[in-house]
């Protein structure tokens, strides 16, 4: 069975799917790692682009029944046929946003991931490229990584505790649309 690790970056993906695939006997599966030792992306101004169908190509061959797939691009790589359980991790964008400052991500990438993880577009393409129903949200924000590592192997197992994730109402609330939202 395949299962998937993805979000946004900075929410835990890698640290969460090392434990996860040790503690459950599954081949983890970089997708970064492998489009960087493939030569599978170009070089952009801020990021790496990498190529979505040469990967998409790769894993078709590659990919084992028990697997741990983990990247941020896995909704766009892998078919609804391929994978068993998809657990997207969120983060509250205002700890995101400290994290890509602490990276030293530019301004202008900092505004798109955190625009991204405050619309849900990777849980959402997830939805619809994979399937609703293989699909549990867990919000990292104030879990240690135990508490995530063992939300992330239930929801594996089958028992689903989708958290409520809904940062766009929160930003509103906090009357932040403009901060994450405007453009220069």
């Amino acid at each position: 069975m395949v299962f998937v690790i993805t979000g946004n970056p900075g929410v835990g993906k890698h640290t969460v799917g090392k434990k996860i695939a040790e503690m459950l006997n599954l081949e983890p599966i970089d997708l970064n790692k492998i489009a960087v030792e493939e030569k599978m992306f170009e070089e952009g101004e801020e990021s790496k682009d990498v190529y979505i169908e040469e990967l998409k190509k790769y894993l078709k061959t590659r990919i084992d029944k028990k697997s741990l797939v983990i990247g941020h691009l896995a909704p766009y790589v892998l078919t609804r046929s391929q994978v068993e359980r998809i657990i997207v991790l969120r983060k509250n964008p205002y700890k995101l946003s400290q994290i890509y400052q602490k990276r030293g991500y530019s301004q202008r990438k900092i505004k798109e991931n955190i625009e991204g993880e405050i619309l849900g577009i990777i849980a959402h393409d997830a939805i619809k490229r994979l399937g609703g129903k293989k699909i549990v949200q867990i919000d990292t924000s104030e879990k240690s990584i135990q508490n995530v590592v063992i939300q992330t192997v239930n929801a594996i197992r089958g028992k689903k505790e989708t958290d409520e994730v809904d940062w766009l109402n929160l930003v509103s609330e906090n009357d932040d649309l403009r901060r994450f939202f405007s453009y220069d």
